[in-house]
């Protein structure tokens, strides 16, 4: 499922792709039993027939397969089918690789796209009943449903329910068959299971199971409006369990929407993994807040981390944060989350890789104290949370970013302070946009040493070897760090 030239990195610094964001809400998890969805319903409040939710849901993989990311293709959706379109997605994408084998095994000639989307989505959601969202059988009748009432699909209904018949009668011989195609059996393309092979010859099984599974629904809570006990108190006067993760961050038991959570308009939390909200401390560690230090966050859309380290300097700080994006709609999504969070900085639409064009203008030459350079990169860390970007990224991506992400350091770097530091994040597990990016950076920079930094964080992994142990949080997404500091002159 390669995606067209257009999915390619971009040439600029600051504005290379990021993992599309889907819809918020829970997804099954893949691979393990999981709760029946209830009927979704229409907007006169009747229930939405199982078949109609396939056709939506096979129209999003052909999308998807087509080279758009996961979040354009639940846009075209209905509103009101969204949640449950988006629900049984989630689970075809995490298991689109033994669908794509089983298809083989059943159709050796791939059909008609929206044929092949149909039947993908059937064997992803079928194959193995205990994870199953649905009953087999009833799978099958529907998709066969949806094939009769689709235009693209109703001349080929037989065939579909020709193959879906045939794998329900013969479901472990077709199966056994796919066992050792690795695509099949993680569920990523093969290049990337290889990768990871090379990357992490002691965690890439466990990374592949993680990238299978649903992620839990994090928040930080915002420490100038409460504590994290105080939130988890009002979490549970509304019968919503939850636990403390970390200084700042709180994990849902049960997703739910944002605005489901108490006091999310008022700026008391935002949703962030447990792996991002690392940046912040790590950045500001040491630094004497009470001091009016000038801190640049590059690449800084939606606002997630500018937010953190204004809540963690606190409302009597001199703390000056400049938030840098170069695309202008991303770019007003800070100001959205800083309105919302009640909190102030200098938000600039401008190319970090090209400091020539605002440094000067825009923060008057001053050098920063520090520096958060969360740099585009192939997102390879958060694919529980997007399951749709292990099917369009590409292998040669992953060199197009480190191109980029060496570009932004070498351009920010002179606009350190002596004695400054700089925190290069991404949230990628592979070691070329990670320690691989670092290791050259401080090969070819003498004026540069490495501090204690948690490195590669394995995505679902709580016991990380040689993470610094403040840090460990539970289960967290995928996610590089290195804390830089430029030698005092």
């Amino acid at each position: 499922m390669n995606p067209p030239p257009h999915h390619r990195p971009r040439r600029s610094a600051g504005n290379a792709p990021r993992a599309a964001r889907p819809a918020s809400g829970p997804s099954p998890q893949a691979g393990s039993a999981v709760q029946r969805p209830g009927p979704a319903s229409s907007a006169g409040g009747a229930p939405v027939p199982l078949w109609r939710l396939l056709t939506a849901v096979a129209g999003a993989l052909q999308a998807i397969r087509g080279g758009q990311s996961g979040t354009t293709a639940l846009a075209a959706v209905d509103a009101a089918l969204r949640p449950g379109v988006q629900a049984l997605l989630f689970q075809v994408l995490r298991q689109a690789g033994r669908a794509e084998a089983l298809r083989r095994q059943l159709a050796a000639r791939a059909p008609a796209p929206a044929v092949d989307a149909l039947l993908w989505s059937a064997l992803a959601l079928c194959w193995d009943p205990q994870a199953s969202p649905y009953e087999p059988f009833t799978l099958v009748n529907q998709a066969v449903e949806a094939a009769k009432h689709h235009p693209a699909t109703r001349a080929q209904a037989s065939f579909i329910n020709g193959c879906l018949r045939r794998f329900l009668r013969e479901r472990d011989a077709l199966v056994a068959a796919t066992d050792n195609d690795p695509v099949a059996r993680w569920n990523h393309p093969a290049w990337w299971v290889q990768r990871l092979r090379k990357d992490h010859p002691q965690h890439w099984e466990q990374i592949l199971q993680a990238n299978n599974t649903h992620a839990p629904m994090v928040l930080r809570v915002n420490a100038q409006k409460c504590t994290v006990a105080q939130y988890l108190d009002a979490l549970d006067a509304i019968n919503l369990e939850a636990s403390a993760m970390g200084e700042h961050g709180v994990a849902l038991h049960q997703a739910v929407p944002v605005q489901s959570l108490p006091h999310f308009a008022e700026g008391w939390v935002s949703v962030q993994d447990a792996a991002a909200q690392q940046a912040a401390p790590l950045l500001l560690q040491g630094l004497d807040l009470s001091q009016p230090l000038r801190v640049l966050d590059a690449c800084a859309a939606p606002g997630g981390k500018t937010a953190h380290l204004l809540e963690m300097a606190g409302p009597q700080s001199p703390l000056q944060v400049t938030a840098l994006e170069i695309d202008a709609t991303r770019s007003a999504r800070i100001g959205d989350t800083l309105e919302r969070l009640g909190l102030k900085a200098q938000v600039l639409v401008a190319d970090a890789a090209r400091p020539q064009d605002w440094w000067q203008s825009e923060c008057g030459g001053v050098l920063f104290d520090a520096i958060l350079l969360d740099a585009p990169c192939t997102a390879s860390g958060i694919v529980r949370r997007h399951p749709d970007v292990r099917w369009l990224r590409r292998e040669s991506d992953i060199a197009q970013l480190a191109t980029l992400q060496a570009a932004l350091l070498k351009a920010l770097w002179p606009l350190l302070r002596p004695g400054g530091r700089l925190l290069y994040c991404t949230c990628s597990v592979f070691r070329a946009e990670g320690d691989a990016q670092v290791q050259t950076f401080l090969a070819h920079n003498t004026d540069a040493r490495l501090l204690p930094s948690p490195g590669h964080l394995i995505p679902g992994n709580a016991d990380k070897g040689g993470a610094v142990p403040d840090n460990l949080t539970g289960d967290h997404d995928g996610f590089f760090y290195a804390l830089l500091q430029k030698s005092a002159q």
